[in-house]
């Protein structure tokens, strides 16, 4: 059962993720995305467009960071740069442990983060 919900999953987050950011493509973008700084993820209050609102949650440094009270659907932007290996994972254990949907740089989703408990930024 999990494995089905796992691929559904990634399956919303693969249909969510054809919005880009900028160009899409693997260029540097140091420059702020809707209020989310170059170089950074940024989480975006519950069902708020990221057009018309702050991020609420700004991560800088790679690795894993531990989330709390984030329930809902959240618009969640990777503004990294450095390359195409500069993602950013949603996990439902803390400290980055089993992670289930993976954000390309340059890319945003929409996504439920109820049973997300940690966001893992990963080096390029």
């Amino acid at each position: 059962m999990r494995r089905i919900t796992r691929g559904a999953a990634a399956l919303v987050l693969v249909t969510a993720a054809v919005a880009t950011v900028g160009t899409g493509t693997a260029q540097a973008n140091d420059k702020p995305v809707y209020g989310c700084p170059g170089g950074a993820v940024c989480i975006y209050p519950e069902g708020a467009a990221m057009e018309s609102s702050t991020p609420t949650d700004i991560f800088y440094s790679y690795g894993p960071h531990n989330l709390s009270n984030q329930y809902g659907y959240h618009v969640v932007l990777n503004n990294q740069y450095g390359g195409a290996g500069a993602t950013a994972q949603l996990c439902t254990g803390y400290n980055g442990v089993n992670c289930v949907a993976t954000i390309q740089m340059n890319y945003n989703v929409n996504y439920n983060l109820t049973p997300i408990n940690s966001i893992v930024l990963n080096r390029p």
